[in-house]
């Protein structure tokens, strides 16, 4: 049982690891001449903070997946959930630091929080333990999500979209 949960736990820090690729570059041009509200994180938080995220919400998972007995149908619903929100979670860096489409990076995220809170409603008849370890992940989203609508806000936007 040690590979499904390393492999699971892992999982989500491949698009963890291309988002730091996408905004490597843009941290160090485009993101410091946005203006930004004065209570967002220092930058040097954020790679710490989804290190955190990306382990815990991965082991969730597997907490799932472990819990109804693999990938069988009582899972579909619960892992899919889940891997709707990875692959939003995936789809926000390059939408907006790669991209700097701002408005739609703030759409993207509320979708993404509201399908974190679907995934985590899902979870808990199966596993209180998973979806406690997703709620710092909701609560960070909440925060990306304030400071996301607050640069869009703030900065002018190419109005082509």
């Amino acid at each position: 049982m040690w590979l499904p949960m390393i492999g699971m736990t892992a999982l989500p820090h491949l698009g963890g690891l291309y988002g730091g690729f996408i905004t490597r570059k843009q941290v160090k041009t485009w993101y410091p001449t946005l203006k930004k509200p004065s209570w967002r994180p220092p930058n040097a938080a954020f790679p710490v903070v989804w290190t955190c995220l990306y382990t815990s919400m991965g082991y969730g998972s597997y907490l799932i997946w472990k819990e109804l007995g693999g990938f069988t149908q009582d899972a579909l619903v619960p892992l899919g959930l889940y891997g709707a929100q990875l692959a939003l979670n995936w789809a926000w860096t390059p939408i907006f630091f790669g991209a700097h489409k701002l408005k739609l990076a703030l759409i993207e995220i509320v979708l993404l929080t509201g399908t974190v809170g679907a995934t985590m409603a899902s979870w808990y008849p199966i596993s209180s333990t998973a979806t406690l370890l997703m709620a710092p992940y909701l609560a960070w989203l909440c925060l990306a999500t304030s400071l996301n609508y607050c640069i869009w806000r703030d900065n002018a936007e190419d109005k082509e979209e």
